[in-house]
């Protein structure tokens, strides 16, 4: 079982930037997967980035150039940084793991962190 925690959320302006961070606890296996995914009001819970352990990386279309997802697997830890803010960013942001292949698909992901709020105003 895995524990994660999400932190670094607040309300910053447009352009601006934010790094989120995940700490992960827990038994774990090798290859995983750490990942971000992030859910406004009223919409679904939609693929944001994600690390495999081999050091490969994914992003959605919306938040390529702008995000940039890193970790450091001695700590267990995952970082996210935000650069270039838009309004429509505004979601809560959840970490996310699982076991195996780097996948984008929400259904794929096993555990989840309890969620950090990311606001964005003009």
């Amino acid at each position: 079982q895995v524990q994660l925690v999400e932190s670094g959320g607040g309300l910053v302006q447009a352009g601006d930037s934010l790094r989120l961070s995940c700490a992960a606890s827990g038994r774990t296996f090798d290859p995983y997967v750490m990942g971000w995914f992030r859910q406004a009001p009223g919409k679904e819970r939609e693929f944001v980035s994600a690390i495999g352990s081999g050091g490969n990386t994914a992003y959605a279309d919306a938040v390529k150039g702008r995000f940039t997802i890193s970790a450091d697997n001695a700590k267990n830890t995952v970082v996210l940084q935000m650069n270039g803010l838009k309004p429509e960013d505004t979601a809560v942001y959840y970490c996310a793991a699982r076991w195996g292949r780097l996948v984008t698909a929400r259904l794929a992901y096993n555990y989840w962190g309890q969620g950090t709020q990311v606001t964005v105003s003009s």
